[in-house]
C-alpha cells in the first residue's frame, strides 16, 4: 500500500479504544485503523458493527440488509477519460467491429428495461463514459444525427422513456455533472451517483498515475460534483475505489472528505467501498488486487467515520463469497444486483444469485430486503429530494411506511408529466394583510433543521474565513484617484475605500455624489410599479430567505393566473407602468408556467411592462421544459417578457453564495443567464445583497464582474443595493450571519458602486424597503440616483422582517427625493420618459391601490 512504517502497538490500541468508546476519530487515527489486521481487525469490526446496528434500529429496520434489483444499461462505452484500470471505456473502432453503435439505441435501452421489469427489477442503472463527444467526433456525429445537443440530453430522453414505458426508476451515473446538468436530470431520475474514488491529487496529476490524462478524475472536480448534488437535493451515491496506489493517510482523507460533504448537504445516500481488481489489457494489469483485509478494514473505518445513519455498500461480486466478513465490518447494503444483465464495469465478475445472497445474509443474522434506487429515507422525505414528476413513479413501487420496495408492486410505466390538480392557493387567505399586522406564524419554517444542510459545518466554514481585515491603504491617494478618475482605482485602493470611516467616508460619499451629478444629473428617478410574488412555495433552501415556504406551511400561497392578471390590471388603473413578478421555485409549477404568467398579464394589460423572472427562475423553467436557457428566454420574450430582474445574484462569489443559498445557481450560471438575456435584447437590472457572511473583497469582486459584463453587453439598466435583512433569516437565526450591514457599510457600498461601475452602469438604486425613507435619502447623498418602485404590495422583505412597510405612494417617494434636496422624475423600467397619461393616472391615485386583493378569491 505505502512504504511508511507500520503504526506502533500503542497507537493501534489507542485508536481501537477510541473506536470502541464511540469517540470521534481524526485522520491520523483512521489511517492507523486502516492497517488493522488479525485480532485488531476483529476488534475494529465488532465496534463498527455495533455502530451499524444502532443506525438500523434508529431507521426502523433493525437486522435488515438491503439490495436493489436492477438492470445495468451501459448507454455508451465511449469516454473522454483514460483511466489506467478501466475496461468499460473503449474506442469507436472496437464498437464498430463488434457491431455496436456509438450509443445504445432507444430500442436497445427499452428492450433491456422491459425485460428487467418482467423479472421484477425496479432500478435502471444507466452508466456511461464522461462527455464522450468532447473527445470522439463519432460521438458528436451520433448525437447530431439523432437530434441531441449533448450526451446529458440523451440520458434525459432515455430516462423519460424508461419511466413512461417500463416503470423502472432511473439511477444515473453519467460521470462529472455541472450544477445545471443536475437541474436537467433531477426531474427524470430517482437518484444519481458518481464514485469519488480518491482525493489523492497526485494519482491524477503525476505521469503514470491511474487517473493521469483524465480531466474528470481531478479530485477537486469530483468533490464539487458531490457538493452540487447536495445543493440540488439529489439523493446521491458515491464511494471509494481502494488499492489504486493511494496511501492509508490518503484513504483516510478521502473518507473524511466524503463525511464533510455528507454533513454539509445531507445528500449522500450511500457510500460504495470497492476493492481494486487488476484486469487484462489495462495499464494496471500487473498491479496486485486489493486484499480482502484491506476492504474489510476500510468498511469498518468508514462506518466509524460516517456514523450510524450512513448507508455503506460493498459489491458482492468482487469478494469471492466472503459475505460474512463484509457484514461483520459494518455494511448494510449489497448494492444493485441484476438477474438479467452483467456488471459491465466488471464483466468477469458475475452477480451472485439473489437467493444465495439472502442465505448468506441470514447466516449472518440479517434479513435481505429489497430497496429502490433511492434510499428509504429519501422516499419518506419526498420533496425536495424527489421531483414531483418522478414522485408518482417512486410511490408506485415503495412501501409508504418503510420506504423500501413493495414486494407486491407491479412494475409498469406511468406518465411522466407535471402534477395534476395544482391547487390555486394554500395557507392563510389573508396573508396579503396579515403579514403587516400579525407577522409570520413563526420565526422558522417547519423543516428548519433539515432543509438547509448542517448548520455546524457552515459555522465552522464561516469562522475559518475569519473577520475581514481593515486595510491600511493610503486613503488620501485613493480618494484623489477617485475624484480624478474613478476608472483608475486599483483593487487595493478600492478595498481601502470600502473600509473608509469618519472624515474619509464623508469625502468618499461627496466624491461619489459628484460623479453621480456628472453622470446622470440631479433628478431622483422612480418607477410606478407593482410587485407580484405569485408563489412563496419553494424548496431551493436559500439560508437567507424567510419568504420560502413548503406547500403545507401556514404562510404558503400560490396565485392563479387570473389572480396575477387581476393584480396587473389593478396596478394599471392606478398608474403603474410595470409589474415586477418573481416567485419561489415551486416544485409543481411546470417550466411553461412562466410563459403563461407573462401571457396572462399582457393579454389583460397590453401596455404594461413585464419585468419578471430572476435568473434562478429562468434556469428552473429551462430545465423543467428541457429547453436551453436561450430557447427558454426567447419563448418567454414571445409570451410577453420585457426585462428580467437581476436578483438571485446575492454575492457573485461561490464560496459566499453556497453558505447563503445551498441550492441556488452558481455565479457562472447567473452570468450565463443575464448575458444570454442581454444578447436576446432582454435587458436586466443587477443587484448585490451584502452584510451577512461577506466582506469588502467580495463586494469588490462582485462589482468588478458586473462592470465587465456591462462592457460586453450593455444590458444592465441599473445596479440595486440590497442590504441583508437578518430578522427572520435562517442563517442569522442559526448564529452564522451578521445582523445586516451597518449604516457605514451602506454608505460605503453605495458610494463605491457609483465609482466602480462608472461610467458603465449609470443608475444606482437604493432600497427604501430595506433602509426606510431616511436611510434612502442618505444613500441619495452618497451616490445613488434612483429609488426603485412604489411596489404597491411587497412580500419578500416583509417576510424577512423589514420594518419599512410594503409599499410607498408616489408622494412618499417624491418626499424622499426632497429630503435629499433633489428634484424627482417618474421613469419607465428602462429609464425612459413616461407617457403623460400614465403620469396623470399615477398622480391622481398617488400610485396607491384602492384595496389589496386576497390570496384566495
Amino acid at each position: 500500500m505505502d512504504g511508511t512504517i507500520s503504526p506502533t502497538s500503542n497507537a493501534m490500541r489507542r485508536a481501537l479504544r477510541r473506536a470502541r468508546d464511540g469517540v470521534a476519530l481524526d485522520t491520523a487515527e483512521a489511517a492507523v485503523l486502516l492497517r488493522a489486521r488479525g485480532e485488531d481487525l476483529a476488534d475494529l469490526c465488532a465496534s463498527a458493527a455495533r455502530v451499524r446496528d444502532a443506525g438500523l434500529a434508529a431507521a426502523g429496520r433493525p437486522g435488515v440488509i438491503t439490495y436493489s434489483r436492477s438492470v445495468f444499461i451501459p448507454l455508451t462505452r465511449l469516454c473522454r477519460d483514460k483511466c489506467h484500470y478501466c475496461t468499460f471505456a473503449t474506442v469507436p473502432g472496437k464498437l464498430r467491429r463488434a457491431g455496436h453503435g456509438m450509443y445504445m439505441s432507444p430500442d436497445e435501452v427499452l428492450e433491456v428495461a422491459r425485460r428487467g421489469a418482467e423479472l421484477g427489477c425496479k432500478e435502471a442503472l444507466i452508466t456511461l463514459g464522461d462527455k464522450p463527444e468532447d473527445r470522439w467526433p463519432q460521438a458528436r456525429e451520433w448525437l447530431d444525427a439523432h437530434g441531441y445537443d449533448d450526451t446529458v440530453a440523451y440520458v434525459r430522453a432515455m430516462s423519460i422513456r424508461i419511466l413512461e414505458e417500463t416503470g423502472l426508476l432511473p439511477h444515473l451515473n453519467p460521470g462529472v455533472l455541472s450544477w445545471t446538468d443536475f437541474q436537467r436530470l433531477k426531474p427524470v431520475s430517482a437518484s444519481m451517483g458518481m464514485m469519488l474514488e480518491t482525493t489523492a491529487t497526485r494519482l491524477w496529476s503525476e505521469p503514470g498515475g491511474p487517473h493521469h490524462g483524465s480531466p474528470d478524475k481531478e479530485p477537486a472536480v469530483r468533490l464539487r460534483v458531490l457538493e452540487d448534488a447536495g445543493r440540488s437535493s439529489v439523493p446521491f451515491t458515491s464511494g471509494l475505489l481502494i488499492g489504486i496506489g493511494e496511501t492509508y493517510q490518503e484513504r483516510a482523507e478521502s473518507l473524511f472528505a466524503l463525511r464533510r460533504v455528507a454533513r454539509a448537504y445531507h445528500g449522500i445516500q450511500e457510500l460504495i467501498l470497492q476493492n481494486f481488481r487488476a484486469k487484462p489489457d489495462t495499464a494496471m494489469r500487473g498491479m496486485p488486487d486489493a486484499e480482502l483485509d484491506e476492504l474489510v478494514a476500510t468498511v469498518a473505518v468508514a462506518r466509524h467515520i460516517m456514523g450510524p445513519s450512513a448507508c455503506l455498500q460493498a459489491p458482492p461480486n468482487l469478494v469471492d463469497g466472503e459475505y460474512a466478513r463484509l457484514i461483520g465490518a459494518g455494511i448494510d447494503d449489497w448494492g444493485g444486483v441484476s438477474p438479467l444483465t452483467p456488471d459491465h464495469v466488471n464483466p468477469e465478475r458475475p452477480w451472485p444469485q439473489i437467493d444465495r445472497l439472502a442465505e448468506h445474509s441470514a447466516a449472518a443474522g440479517f434479513e435481505l430486503r429489497e430497496r429502490l434506487a433511492v434510499y428509504p429515507e429519501y422516499v419518506r422525505r419526498g420533496e425536495p429530494w424527489l421531483d414531483p414528476r418522478v414522485l408518482p413513479h417512486v410511490r408506485a413501487l415503495a412501501d409508504p411506511e418503510t420506504g423500501l420496495a413493495r414486494p407486491d408492486a407491479v412494475v409498469q410505466g406511468h406518465p411522466w408529466q407535471e402534477p395534476e390538480d395544482l391547487p390555486a392557493s394554500y395557507g392563510r387567505t389573508d396573508l396579503h394583510t396579515a403579514i403587516d399586522t400579525e407577522g409570520r406564524t413563526g420565526d422558522r419554517r417547519a423543516d428548519f433543521e433539515d432543509v438547509y444542510g448542517d448548520w455546524e459545518v457552515l459555522r465552522e466554514r464561516v469562522l475559518a474565513e475569519g473577520a475581514p481585515e481593515r486595510l491600511a491603504g493610503d486613503l488620501r491617494a485613493a480618494l484623489a484617484t477617485a475624484a480624478d478618475d474613478p476608472t483608475r482605482l486599483t483593487d487595493d485602493q478600492a478595498l481601502a475605500l470600502f473600509h473608509a470611516d469618519g472624515p474619509a467616508l464623508e469625502a468618499l460619499c461627496r466624491i461619489a455624489d459628484d460623479v453621480r451629478r456628472d453622470a446622470v444629473g440631479e433628478d431622483v428617478t422612480y418607477c410606478v410599479t407593482r410587485n407580484i410574488n405569485f408563489t412563496n412555495v419553494c424548496y431551493t433552501g436559500c439560508r437567507f430567505c424567510a419568504f420560502a415556504q413548503r406547500r403545507t406551511d401556514a404562510d404558503a400561497y400560490t396565485l392563479s393566473l387570473q389572480q396575477v392578471a387581476d393584480r396587473a390590471a389593478q396596478a394599471w388603473e392606478v398608474g403603474a407602468t410595470e409589474v415586477c413578478m418573481q416567485g419561489g421555485i415551486h416544485p409543481d409549477l411546470p417550466g411553461t408556467a412562466y410563459f403563461d404568467i407573462a401571457r396572462a398579464v399582457k393579454e389583460r394589460v397590453p401596455g404594461i411592462h413585464v419585468h419578471a423572472f430572476s435568473p434562478m427562475e429562468v434556469v428552473n423553467g429551462a430545465t423543467r421544459t428541457g429547453l436551453s436557457v436561450r430557447e427558454w428566454l426567447q419563448r418567454a420574450k414571445e409570451a410577453g417578457l420585457d426585462t428580467i430582474p437581476g436578483t438571485a445574484a446575492e454575492i457573485l462569489d461561490d464560496d459566499v453564495r453556497w453558505v447563503l443559498t445551498k441550492g441556488k445557481l452558481p455565479a457562472a450560471t447567473w452570468v450565463e443567464v443575464v448575458t444570454t438575456a442581454h444578447e436576446l435584447g432582454i435587458r436586466s437590472s443587477s443587484t448585490m445583497m451584502y452584510g451577512h457572511v461577506d466582506s469588502p473583497r467580495h463586494w469588490l469582486g462582485h462589482l468588478r464582474l458586473l462592470a465587465e459584463i456591462q462592457q460586453r453587453t450593455g444590458g444592465f439598466t441599473e445596479f440595486v443595493t440590497l442590504p441583508f435583512i437578518h430578522t427572520n433569516a435562517p442563517v442569522y437565526l442559526a448564529g452564522i450571519a451578521r445582523p445586516g450591514p451597518t449604516a457605514r457599510d451602506n454608505r460605503a457600498v453605495v458610494a463605491m458602486a457609483r465609482l466602480l461601475l462608472h461610467p458603465h452602469i449609470p443608475n444606482i438604486q437604493t432600497s427604501w424597503v430595506k433602509l426606510g425613507a431616511e436611510g434612502a435619502a442618505e444613500m441619495l447623498r452618497s451616490g445613488a440616483n434612483d429609488l426603485g418602485g412604489t411596489l404597491m404590495e411587497e412580500t419578500i422583505s416583509r417576510m424577512a422582517g423589514s420594518a419599512y412597510g410594503s409599499y410607498k405612494s408616489v408622494r412618499d417617494l417624491q418626499a424622499i427625493a426632497e429630503a435629499a434636496g433633489r428634484p424627482h422624475r417618474q421613469r419607465t423600467t428602462t429609464y425612459g420618459e413616461v407617457p403623460a397619461e400614465r403620469r396623470a393616472a399615477a398622480l391622481a391615485s398617488d400610485g396607491h391601490l384602492p384595496e389589496l386583493l386576497p390570496v384566495l378569491d
